[in-house]
């Protein structure tokens, strides 16, 4: 496999790493958008959110409070943004499944708000309802 996470998780290439246990790895980005971007990533490879089990997902979200809470707590962000892409047409770069912890500070130059995002017309009530009954899950 080519994947470069799965060569930063046996070693083949090097890493930051901040954290790793059996089954989650975290590392430094290393095109970081802000001091202490970090990448949470299972060791075990899943190519999005569509195929990774649920118990690592538990896994690397539990680590990945831990890790914002340390950027709080360390002052090296004053808020942080969890952020996750699935597939090529969401900007999926790495087809390895992984959260970015992105510490953020009051003025940074990071905007999710108007980077490239234009809201859609505002769904009638009855498009509303037809979403939520296809959304629902229970």
């Amino acid at each position: 496999m080519d994947c470069i996470f799965c060569k930063i998780i046996n070693n083949e290439l090097p890493c930051f790493k901040i954290y790793e246990d059996e089954d989650v790895l975290a590392f430094l980005d290393i095109h970081p958008v802000s001091e202490g971007h970090t990448l949470v990533i299972p060791k075990k490879h899943f190519e999005n959110i569509f195929e990774i089990d649920k118990d690592y997902l538990q896994k690397i979200i539990i680590v990945a409070k831990n890790i914002a809470q340390k950027v709080i707590q360390t002052n090296i962000g004053e808020g942080v943004n969890l952020f996750q892409s699935n597939g090529v047409v969401a900007e999926q770069v790495v087809p390895h499944f992984h959260l970015h912890i992105i510490p953020r500070r009051q003025g940074d130059s990071i905007d999710f708000t108007k980077k490239s995002f234009k809201p859609i017309d505002k769904p009638t009530d009855e498009q509303f309802e037809n979403i939520r009954k296809t959304l629902t899950l229970v």
